[in-house]
C-alpha cells in the first residue's frame, strides 16, 4: 500500500488552491490541497497500524503549527510545478524531519519546501504562461494547523485519509 503524511490547510485556503488546481494541477481529482510532510511511501498492509501508532506518538511531541502562505513560486527548472509558498517554520521543518526517521525510510529525497501545489504535469510554454500570470497575484494567508493526517493511495490513484491525528504537545 502506497501511503503519504499530509496536513490540510483550512477550507478557504483550500478554496484559494482550488480555484486554480481545477484547470491547471492533474492531480485535483485525487486529493485535497495539501503541505505534503512525508512524501509517497509503500508499506505491507499488515504494518499500517504500526506506521499509524508511530504517528500518533510523534503528534504528542508538537503543537499546533502555525502557518504563513506568502506567494505563488515554482520549481522550474526542476520541473514545471507552481505552488503557494508556505513559509518554513522550525517547528514545520521539525515536524518534516521527524517523519523522516530510519523507521519512516530515512533521510527525504529533496530538500524540503513547504508548499501547497496549484499546477503540475505542463509543458514549460504552459508554465512560463501560467507562472507569469499568477505570480503576481496577491497571497496572504496565515493560519494555524492541529491536525496531520496519514493517507494511502485507492486503486484509481486517488488519496483517502487512513487517520487523523491532533498535534497536541507544547510550543
Amino acid at each position: 500500500m502506497k501511503y503519504g503524511i499530509v496536513a490540510f490547510p483550512s477550507k478557504q485556503l483550500q478554496d484559494f488552491a482550488n480555484s486554480y488546481r481545477k484547470r491547471y494541477d492533474s492531480h485535483y481529482a485525487k486529493i485535497t490541497p495539501h503541505i505534503t510532510l512525508k512524501g509517497v511511501s509503500d508499506v505491507e498492509d499488515l504494518q499500517i497500524d504500526d506506521v499509524s501508532n508511530a504517528v500518533k506518538e510523534i503528534c504528542t511531541h508538537f503543537a499546533p503549527i502555525s502557518i504563513h502562505v506568502s506567494k505563488v513560486s515554482s520549481f522550474a527548472p526542476v520541473n514545471n510545478a507552481i505552488y503557494l509558498k508556505v513559509d518554513p517554520t522550525e517547528q514545520l521543518l521539525d515536524l518534516h524531519e521527524a517523519f523522516h526517521s530510519e523507521y519512516f525510510g530515512g533521510k527525504a529525497l529533496y530538500k524540503f519546501v513547504p508548499h501547497i501545489t496549484i499546477a503540475q504535469d505542463m509543458n514549460s510554454g504552459e508554465h512560463d504562461d501560467i507562472f507569469g500570470q499568477l505570480r503576481m497575484t496577491n497571497v496572504d494567508f496565515s493560519e494555524t494547523i492541529n491536525r496531520i493526517h496519514l493517507l494511502y493511495q485507492l486503486e484509481d490513484g486517488s488519496w483517502t485519509v487512513y487517520e487523523t491525528y491532533r498535534l497536541t504537545g507544547e510550543a
